[in-house]
This record gives C-alpha cells, structure tokens and sequence, in this order.
C-alpha cells in the first residue's frame, strides 16, 4: 500500500469509508476492511458509527499503530469549549487516547473560522489528535485556515472523482504540502456504467470502478475513501493494487470531468465552490 505524507502524517493511500454504515454492518464491514489488509479507516461525529467502528478496531487484532484512523467534527461543535468536548466524547467511542487525524466537516459561516481553528489546534496540542485538517473546503477557505493556524494542515476531505475537476484546490494542497482524501470516488456509482472506463479497465482485467480508483490512488498525495456495506466490493476496491494506468489513460479518465459533476452540495453547509 502507498502512503501520502504530508507534515508528519503518513496516510495509507487507500481507505475505508464508513458512511452511512451502522450497528452490525458497521462492525462487520471494519472487521472484513482490516481482515483484508485495509489500515485507513474513515469516519465522524455525524456517521452516529463511531462505538461500532472502535469496537470493530478493538476487536480485529490488528495492532492500534498499524492503523491510520480519521474521524470528523460536526459543525454543531465547533467552539471553544463545545469541540474539545466533542472530540473527547469520540475518543471514548473510538477506543482509542488519539485520533491520527481530526477534520472539520463542513465550513460554518456563522462562526468566525479563527476560533474553529484554534480549538482545532488545542485538541492536536492535547494529545488527542496526531493530526489534523478540513473536510468541503475550497481554496479561498485553505487559504483563510492556513492563515488561522499554528499547526500545520495534514488533509482537505473533498467530493473527487473522474467527472468532478478538483484543479483549484489541489493547487493550495500542494502548495500547502498538504494531502487530499476523496470521498465519493466512485460518484455515487456512476463510474460503474462508464464505458471509457471501461475500456481501459478491459486489457487489466479491471472493472470501471477500479479504474476510477486507481486514477485517484496514483495522484500525488491523493487519497481515496470507497464506501460500500459488500465485502465483495471492499476486495474489489483493494484490488486496485496490481496495475498501473498510463499516461494516456490518465489523460482521457482526466477528460471526464464536466461543469455540472459535483454531487453532493447540501444547502447551508455548502460552501461557494470553486
């Protein structure tokens, strides 16, 4: 498995999304994940899975420094005070004294950034998170936490997958030394019926959706998130592994993007996109 390094954090480039997994499936489904060799497990406050998710980690018999575990605050907690108690509350869940990465979720924009930033920055200064980052924010809003914080952004969680053109922020990440995790990297299933993909899955044994997956897994310091409540999908998305695109089939999987791609823009979270 590939790591994206970014300001101490070493993150296994292939993850296991958690959303919208619960009670059973939850734990059955992070079990088959670190059973089959999967060692990034995402999830957050607002997943209401976090118990299931510890106590699958807990029980799996995988050594805790050989997994790299994400989870998320919820907006409702930002403040200080509110956010410190929050993440304590997920610790407690998760099993676990650390986080190895603490994101905020969404923007809130009837909260002055700084502060979120600063309680941000209290609970890495804690103990209670190794690392820490943003989830949905745009450039402008990289550049504007970056601006608030003393302690270095390691991720930005976005929307990213073959039709949505993620340019822009990748440039801040980049600059930023940062890393980017991309949540939906399947679009919601579409890349499934993509003949292009397809295509060029064909000579490498390879479905669509393990060529949507390879395209994001072999982008500098990019990192991919699948979901899915299928073991057989779960060894499906791990079998990313074995191949390698080209260069001209990363130029034509980079031709899918298109104006209208994005799929997730739920109002009075979202913010203004790039």
């Amino acid at each position: 498995m590939d790591i994206a390094k970014a300001h101490g954090a070493a993150i296994p480039k292939l993850g296991f999304g958690t959303f919208p997994l619960k009670d059973d499936d939850a734990r059955r489904m992070v079990a088959h994940a670190l059973k089959t060799g999967y060692r990034h497990i995402d999830t957050a406050q607002m997943y209401a899975n976090e118990a299931e998710v510890g106590e699958a980690i807990a029980n799996a018999g995988v050594p805790r420094d050989e997994i790299f575990l994400t989870t998320k605050v919820w907006p409702d907690n930002f403040g200080d005070g509110p956010f410190q108690k929050s993440v304590e509350e997920s610790l407690t869940k998760l099993r676990v004294d650390a986080v190895d990465l603490l994101l905020l979720h969404w923007p809130k924009f009837d909260r002055p950034l700084d502060e979120t930033v600063r309680a941000l920055n209290a609970v890495q200064r804690a103990g209670m998170a190794r690392h820490i980052g943003v989830s949905n924010f745009t450039s402008a809003l990289l550049r504007e936490a970056w601006a608030a914080t003393e302690v270095p952004l390691a991720n930005n969680q976005v929307e990213y997958h073959p039709y949505l053109d993620q340019a822009p922020v990748l440039e801040v990440v980049h600059d930023r030394g940062m890393t980017l995790t991309a949540y939906m990297p399947n679009a919601r299933g579409k890349v499934f019926e993509d003949e292009t993909l397809r295509a060029i899955g064909a000579p490498h044994g390879k479905t669509p959706g393990q060529v949507a997956l390879r395209w994001l897994y072999q982008q500098d310091g990019v990192v991919a998130i699948p979901r899915t409540a299928s073991e057989a999908h779960a060894d499906e998305n791990i079998g990313i592994l074995d191949f390698t695109l080209s260069a001209d089939d990363v130029k034509t999987i980079d031709g899918l993007a298109q104006p209208d791609g994005r799929l997730l823009n739920p109002p009075g979270l979202a913010p203004t996109w790039d």
